[in-house]
């Protein structure tokens, strides 16, 4: 029997992520295979660069986690071998290789920090809501840090492990960083504007501090890619049709398809992209 729906009822909100709204502007069928599909589409093999990533990431928070004491640069890199991921590499040969550049990469982070400036949070969960939407993400680490003003201020800590260098402009533009300083301010209760991103590879640290307006402005824009999701997302649950797939979830084909996971289920895709091996992430 179909639920009945009475006036005045509140509208249920549309729960998300800030990847899972990405995901449907890079790519509507993607989303769809990713996140309605039942069951999804099997993915292609898993990237080297995701599992080295996956590795560095892993360490980093384990490093936090240590007692102080044993905060070294050794023991950073010692966690990254520990917990290294071989997924998606040519050979063994390749997967040494670039374990090493990831415990260099990692060592190398790590000294520039003060191991005793504990976060306010390791791989922390956070989540906000509108009266249209409940968004939530895990941030790397969200650091308490002095402001000007004497009082203390959470900052946004993003880490990235990809070869290509970052601007400002990615730090300002980034959605996911703007809804996890909104969510972390909300929960902690402390002012929380300012957003980083830390390049391991070149040790760049790029970072923009929003305003009220900046960031109501990226709420906003979350909140209008979510109705497109809710949208969408009924229209497939309502029962439609197979024939109306690319209707409601077109594909969106360029360059890029070629790292899809789900590019042997798209001729779109295939059509537009060359695709990459499972170590074409890595670089040299």
């Amino acid at each position: 029997m179909d639920q009945l729906e009475f006036s005045g009822m509140p509208r249920r909100l549309y729960s998300c992520t800030p990847t899972r709204l990405h995901s449907w502007l890079d790519c509507p069928r993607r989303y769809r295979m990713t996140y309605l599909d039942r069951p999804p589409p099997p993915k292609g093999p898993p990237w080297a660069h995701n599992s080295m990533g996956a590795a560095v990431h892993n360490a980093l928070a384990g490093w936090w986690r240590l007692p102080l004491a044993k905060r070294s640069v050794a023991a950073a890199g010692q966690l990254v071998g520990q917990g290294w991921i071989d997924n998606g590499f040519a050979d063994e040969t390749q997967s040494v290789r670039h374990r090493q550049r990831a415990i260099e990469m990692v060592e190398g982070y790590v000294a520039g920090l003060n191991p005793a400036d504990e976060p306010a949070g390791v791989e922390r969960t956070v989540a906000t809501r509108t009266d249209t939407i409940a968004v939530s993400g895990r941030i790397d680490r969200l650091d308490a840090r002095p402001a000007e003003t004497g009082a203390v201020e959470l900052v946004v800590v993003d880490y990235k492990t990809g070869r290509h260098l970052l601007t400002t402009d990615d730090a300002r533009s980034s959605l996911a960083l703007a809804l996890y300083a909104l969510a972390a301010e909300r929960a902690l209760r402390r002012p929380c504007r300012r957003v980083e991103l830390h390049h391991l590879p070149s040790g760049q640290v790029l970072s923009w501090s929003h305003s009220d307006e900046s960031l109501a402005r990226h709420l906003g824009r979350a909140e209008n890619i979510a109705a497109e999701c809710a949208q969408a997302d009924g229209l497939l649950h309502a029962g439609l049709p197979a024939q109306r797939y690319d209707e409601v979830f077109p594909p969106r084909p360029g360059p890029s398809c070629g790292w899809c996971d789900y590019l042997r289920h798209c001729p779109e895709g295939g059509a537009a992209a060359v695709t990459r091996r499972p170590w074409d992430g890595l670089g040299q």
